[in-house]
Formats: C-alpha cells, sequence, structure tokens
C-alpha cells in the first residue's frame, strides 16, 4: 500500500468508534458502564410549592428549554411563578445567519434578523411551556460578546463584529438604546431580578463550555452576593464537554448524564414523566433555527431527567474543574 494511504484504514476505524460513541446508545453504555448509575444515586431536586417563584437566566434563546423545560412544568403543576431573561438575543451565530440568510458569508443584517427570529422561538417555546409573555424579558445584549462586557467593555461601548450594532436594538426588548456595556448589562439583569424577587434563580454554571454562559454564572453570582441571597441560586449545565451530552440524537429513554466539565458539582436529579419529556420535545422544536443546524445536540436533551447543581464550584481548590474553554457563539 503506498504511503500516503497506509493512514486510511486507522482513520476510517477511528471514525467508525467515533459514530458509535456520539450516536450509539449500547456503545455509550460499554464505554461509560458507570454514568447511568451516578444519575440513579443523585438525591432529588427539591419539589417547587405553590407561589414560589423561579427565574431563569438564559444566556440565549433555548437555553431555558434545554436546560429545564422538564422542570418548568413540573414548577407550574405545582403553583409556582416561572419567569425567563435572556440576555442575548442569540446573533452571533454564524451558520445559523448563513443558512436563514442564504449566503455564504451573512452581513451584519442577515445577524439581525436572525435574532428577532430567535426571539420569536424563543416566546413559541415559552407559550409551549405555558409561561405567560408577561413574564418574559430580552435583555438583547450581543451574542458571543458577554466576556468583553463583563472585561474589556465594562463602561465603554462594544461593537459586535457580527450584528455590527453597539447597542440594544431588538423591537421587545428590555431597555432600548442601552450601550453595550457590561454595567449596562448588570444595571439590566438587576432590574429583572428585582422587581420579580425570585425564590430561586436558576443559572448556568460555571464550568459550562461556553464563555456566554460562564459570563452569565459570574455576573449572575455577583448580583445574587450583593443582595445575601446566594442561596437562591441553582446552576445548570448545556454545554458540558466535549461530545456531551451522549449519545446525540432522541434517546427519551436514557438518563441525562453529569456533564464531563462538572462532575463534582452538588448535582440534584429531576425525574420527568413521559408527558413532561414529550412537551420539552415541542419546546425544543419551536426553535427551528437551531434545528436545523444542531438538531440531534438540541433533542439530546428530551431525557427522563433533568439536572441542577446547589453549588457553583466543587469541593477543594476554588476554581478546580474550571476550564476556560471559549464556546462559539450559539
Amino acid at each position: 500500500m503506498p504511503t500516503r494511504h497506509r493512514w486510511l484504514p486507522p482513520f476510517v476505524l477511528l471514525s467508525l468508534a467515533l459514530a458509535l460513541w456520539i450516536n450509539f446508545t449500547p456503545f455509550t453504555r460499554l464505554t461509560q458502564p458507570r454514568a447511568a448509575m451516578r444519575v440513579e444515586r443523585l438525591p432529588a431536586t427539591s419539589a417547587f410549592y405553590s407561589g414560589q417563584k423561579i427565574m431563569i437566566l438564559s444566556p440565549h434563546p433555548d437555553d431555558e428549554t434545554l436546560c429545564c423545560a422538564g422542570m418548568i412544568q413540573q414548577a407550574h403543576a405545582a403553583g409556582a411563578d416561572v419567569y425567563v431573561t435572556w440576555l442575548t438575543s442569540g446573533d452571533g451565530f454564524e451558520f445559523d445567519a448563513a443558512l436563514e440568510g442564504r449566503q455564504l458569508r451573512p452581513g451584519s443584517a442577515a445577524f439581525r434578523k436572525l435574532a428577532l427570529r430567535r426571539m420569536q422561538e424563543a416566546r413559541a417555546a415559552a407559550a409551549v411551556l405555558n409561561i405567560p409573555v408577561s413574564h418574559l424579558n430580552f435583555l438583547g445584549y450581543p451574542d458571543g460578546g458577554l466576556f468583553r462586557l463583563f472585561l474589556e467593555n465594562y463602561a465603554t461601548a462594544y461593537t459586535s463584529p457580527t450584528s455590527g450594532l453597539n447597542r440594544v436594538s431588538y423591537d421587545g426588548t428590555f431597555n432600548p438604546g442601552s450601550a453595550y456595556t457590561g454595567l449596562n448589562l448588570e444595571r439590566d439583569m438587576a432590574s429583572v431580578v428585582d422587581a420579580v424577587n425570585p425564590d430561586l434563580l436558576l443559572v448556568p454554571a460555571p464550568q459550562d463550555a461556553h464563555l456566554d454562559h460562564r459570563t452569565a454564572s459570574y455576573l449572575a453570582q455577583r448580583l445574587m452576593a450583593e443582595r445575601g441571597q446566594t442561596a437562591r441560586l441553582r446552576f445548570w449545565v448545556v454545554h458540558g464537554g466535549l461530545e456531551w451530552p451522549l449519545p446525540k440524537g432522541l434517546h427519551r429513554g436514557d438518563p441525562l448524564t453529569l456533564p464531563s466539565r462538572a462532575m463534582n458539582l452538588a448535582w440534584t436529579r429531576d425525574d420527568l414523566t413521559p408527558a413532561q419529556i414529550l412537551k420539552k420535545g415541542a419546546a425544543i422544536s419551536a426553535y427551528r433555527t437551531q434545528m436545523t443546524v444542531l438538531g440531534r445536540f438540541m433533542v439530546a436533551f428530551e431525557r427522563k431527567n433533568e439536572l441542577l447543581s446547589t453549588t457553583a464550584l466543587p469541593p477543594g481548590p476554588l476554581g478546580e474543574g474550571v476550564q476556560p474553554i471559549i464556546g462559539d457563539g450559539r
């Protein structure tokens, strides 16, 4: 065999093994034999109760559904009120903008149009989950730019490289005209949280691989610490590590296993009924732009449980397990 072709058989075998690992339940169970057992041993998530106020802080339209659609249904069934606040409108995902605009290199107009579409999808998903429109807030800050606002552009306006905007500009946002600064983002977050005064604030864990998610976690923890309310925080993960959740695709009978980036948090397990799983799937399907590009990733969250941690960090040295991996705009 010519030297240049000797790499082909091992490459094919490696690709086949990877495809099986990502997509095939028995193979995933073989390579991760204890993953389901770890989930089964978790304590149950605390029950929701009548009159309780729960707010989900979602970096992008769809995160609130992927992490928490089952819990949203259970909260409503218990008589609790659910609120969702989106920090961005999802105007930074290039693949989505290219497909939606049908152009190889989408311009700023395509990204702005995508943001409006994703806000519509978010409202549709919320309607599936029976969340009142009055309980929804879009802050409208730049997708993929939250960490810049947190550090370099805390006081000076940031210009999004995708939308070309430097201030909150979309119809239906909480505080239109606000410059893209960390100071303004924190102010708007504080305003919506203080207006609701939630008993529980569900936010991304700082181990989440997406930089927008980690920034949302940092901001939320600081906000609640200033109010002496850190005990009200609960943490979830959407971008949990290499190819998590496994296997990809629709596997309603499988558990959502612990994310590899945050294995040692104080996880609790929230079990979903078959009807709740189906309704979560319907809410996920409302995000048509995302389903076009990330369908197998999206439906991989349609499982028989959800996960929520009562802590932001695992035991041990501060920051153990927090890896600075920058996620793509989504």
